[in-house]
């Protein structure tokens, strides 16, 4: 559901928009959750309270004119795209109004409501758009040694191992705990390893079956198999005189590991079904969160082609024990995470980021930037609240008091007793009563959250008799600049 803010002095027409748009639904749902407001303070609180995602804005406010305040407006709602109104002809007001950065300007009264519906459906698609070019430009974005964040001893020497291994093109295996970031230090090595760039291909051994990660490797010819109605070319050929990425290695069954040992040895291979030896010219470089030593002494990796591999190991700590460095990368993950979801999180409590050294961190960076995205999604300003933060020190609870963990919603009973298991209106009582409290009562971002439409929220908490809660204050200090 999209938020659409209308701003306009005119109460008759801004209640008419309110019940248009309310009225308009998508795949049985509602399509717009409509704010409002008569001036332009209280359109500018609108705008940071509720996030839109299009603004209509009136040119003529009581206070102040849609041109005066739509670089205010732009700042408050991120990439919202703001459609100006106005009730004269003006063409140099309309060439600054667009020089300004709106969307669209159009003129009132509307001829024809669906004629606004189709300007609004035009700036949620080009918002759209854009998101999906910036996501393209991100992923596309070369790794640095810069994005390798951390001045603990054992990053340093990390950094130095990376270093030397770029002045070579042998392979590499790259081991560490899940979410520590092997894939980026794969891309690090090999953006320093050329100076033009060359193609980087990933692929994950644990995400396909047998039979296609063989197709995926080394390609296929037309009719190797069932449905392989034409040919084509595997990662080791695509990747040419680059770097192909092997994650999760240690999950290859021992069949693949043969070939794979084969290919290392040799330098060449074959396409299923094809009998021409074709060169590898790419460097390989292997991950896994595995322990291949206890992996070969159980039979499940050959130690013949760990052996191959290890020449060049390079270990990446678990984030707890480098703690020294959440600082620096939780500034840099909001940094990231405020480019993506569009929002200004910025400042950290002292004792939220002495909440997040202290943590576990299991999942290491993957954890602490799931943590981190799901708390700035929810955060209502510029702070990063510890109440947005998921219980991580104890198992979930069904206290209504506490914020939804990140990955579960509810707890299993510690002991096996039915009479603890709630039934599905309690459990749907407490469920809207925690979202309710981890947004602060927004019944906007609860929708959100719980994925349901205004009116059913509304429908809910008559029900079941749930109010609004009120969030304590918090002291922050702001992230300072680690550069």
């Amino acid at each position: 559901m999209e938020t659409l803010l209308i701003v306009d002095d005119d109460v008759s027409l801004l209640e008419t928009l309110k019940m248009h748009f309310e009225e308009i639904e998508h795949d049985g749902q509602p399509r717009y959750h409509v704010a409002t407001a008569t001036s332009a303070a209280a359109g500018l609180r609108a705008a940071q309270e509720s996030m839109p995602s299009v603004v209509i804005l009136d040119m003529m406010l009581p206070d102040r004119t849609g041109l005066e305040i739509i670089e205010e407006m732009k700042g408050l709602c991120g990439d919202a795209r703001i459609i100006l109104v106005t009730a004269y002809h003006d063409m140099e007001t309309t060439i600054r109004a667009m020089k300004a950065g709106a969307f669209d300007y159009i003129h009132k009264p509307f001829p024809d409501p669906a004629a606004l519906d189709l300007v609004v459906e035009r700036a949620l698609e080009y918002r759209q758009l854009s998101r999906r070019a910036d996501e393209v430009n991100r992923e596309n974005a070369a790794a640095r040694l810069g994005d390798i964040v951390g001045t603990s001893a054992s990053m340093q020497q990390l950094v130095k191992e990376i270093g030397k291994v770029t002045g070579s093109h042998a392979t590499v295996l790259i081991t560490g705990e899940s979410g520590t970031g092997k894939e980026l230090i794969a891309r690090v090595i090999h953006n320093y390893s050329y100076d033009e760039p060359r193609p980087f291909i990933g692929i994950n051994c644990s995400a396909i079956v047998d039979t296609l990660l063989e197709s995926e490797l080394f390609g296929h010819e037309k009719g190797a198999f069932t449905g392989a109605t034409s040919g084509k070319l595997g990662k080791f050929e695509v990747a040419e005189e680059g770097t192909v990425f092997l994650d999760e290695i240690g999950d290859m069954s021992l069949m693949l590991q043969s070939k794979l040992l084969r290919v290392l040895q040799e330098r060449e291979f074959e396409r299923v079904g094809g009998v021409k030896r074709i060169k590898l010219r790419a460097r390989v470089i292997a991950a896994t969160h595995r322990n291949l030593s206890e992996e070969v002494a159980a039979g499940r990796f050959r130690e013949d082609l760990y052996q191959r591999l290890k020449v060049i190991t390079l270990l990446i700590p678990p984030l707890r024990e480098r703690r020294e460095d959440i600082a620096l990368l939780v500034k840099h993950l909001l940094e990231r995470i405020n480019e993506k979801v569009h929002k200004r999180v910025t400042r950290v409590p002292m004792e939220v980021m002495e909440r997040l050294t202290r943590l576990p961190w299991r999942g290491n960076v993957r954890e602490l930037e799931n943590v981190l995205t799901r708390a700035v999604v929810l955060a209502p300003g510029d702070v990063l609240r510890g109440d947005d933060l998921p219980a991580l020190e104890a198992p979930p609870s069904l206290d209504a008091g506490r914020p939804i963990p990140a990955g579960a919603m509810f707890a299993a009973p510690a002991v096996d007793d039915a009479s603890l298991i709630p039934t599905l209106e309690e459990a749907e009582r407490q469920l809207i009563a925690r979202a309710m409290a981890v947004t602060k009562g927004h019944k906007g971002r609860t929708c959100q959250i719980l994925g349901i439409s205004r009116p059913t929220l509304e429908r809910k908490l008559q029900k079941y008799g749930l109010t609004q809660g009120q969030g304590p204050q918090v002291h922050t200090f702001p992230v300072k600049d680690a550069s």
